[in-house]
């Protein structure tokens, strides 16, 4: 007969038992003991027994075990399983990353704005950053360059509760585009940007399928000289076509440009103080 052993742990001393989470692709969670935070790539079975690799924001990969306890979502520790084969897939995060909303409504728009330098640079911030955007009621407008920017701003008049935001294309040290960010940088304007020269450099080579953006000689147009580079026909609008359609999500982006938008973003969403 097999003998019982009583449980003479003090309750206030036994572990919880913790939620059981699914690591589905695209689930965002911190690994508890090195703080590494990425979304979920893969589960494998290996000899050590079960793991689960994670991708962070800037494509670096890291493989984990799933053990108990050993992840947290959303500031709560949990343990993550391997999902079942055919079980259901549920979107968990948006194409920025951030935490899906299901059926959130699009809040009405905010004063603020946030600008940015053309339509190309407009239409990837959507197709990343679209469904954050619609919830936090930031509106994105594209300015056809920005040699008026100081009368652009002036005319905008920002104020606390109207914060505007400004993504530049090319903004480096000594340049022309600096020196218009230093005119009318203020306490509710901020003017970032990222190093490259056209925001089509932002998409990864590896996701556009080549192996790097060609250098594109002074003097020439620097879009067309990129399709004739690449062989492909010289059309910038069909070129531009295909480069945002190799885009799904913010791990398809240079970190340069995430890093940019998203503090534009909590920027302009920043609450007014009473």
């Amino acid at each position: 007969m097999r003998s019982y052993s009583p449980d003479l742990t003090p309750p206030w001393k036994r572990s919880k038992p913790v939620p059981e989470v699914p690591a589905e692709p695209d689930l965002v969670v911190e690994e508890v003991s090195t703080g590494f935070c990425g979304a979920v790539i893969r589960c494998e079975k290996t000899a050590e027994g079960p793991t689960v690799t994670l991708e962070d924001r800037f494509g670096k990969h890291r493989v984990f075990p799933l053990v108990e306890r050993g992840f947290m979502l959303e500031g709560r520790v949990v343990t993550l399983v391997r999902p079942t084969a055919g079980g259901p897939v549920r979107p968990t995060r948006t194409a920025s990353g951030s935490v899906a909303v299901p059926g959130a409504r699009a809040r009405v728009a905010r004063a603020g704005r946030i600008y940015v330098e053309g339509r190309h640079d407009a239409e990837l911030v959507e197709r990343v950053w679209g469904d954050d955007l619609r919830v936090e009621g930031v509106v994105v407008e594209y300015l056809e360059g920005i040699d008026d920017l100081p009368a652009i701003v002036a005319d905008f008049a920002p104020a606390p509760d109207a914060r505007l935001g400004v993504l530049v294309d090319h903004l480096v040290r000594g340049s022309k585009e600096s020196r218009l960010a230093e005119q009318v940088t203020g306490h509710d304007v901020l003017i970032v940007g990222h190093p490259y020269i056209d925001v089509w450099e932002a998409v990864k080579p590896s996701s556009v399928g080549i192996p790097a953006w060609p250098t594109v000689p002074r003097g020439q147009d620097w879009k067309t000289g990129v399709c004739r580079a690449l062989g492909w026909p010289e059309n910038t609008g069909a070129a531009w076509q295909r480069i945002l359609s190799s885009v799904r999500s913010y791990r398809d982006l240079e970190p340069a440009l995430l890093g940019r938008v998203e503090e534009l973003i909590d920027f302009v969403t920043e609450p007014v103080p009473d």
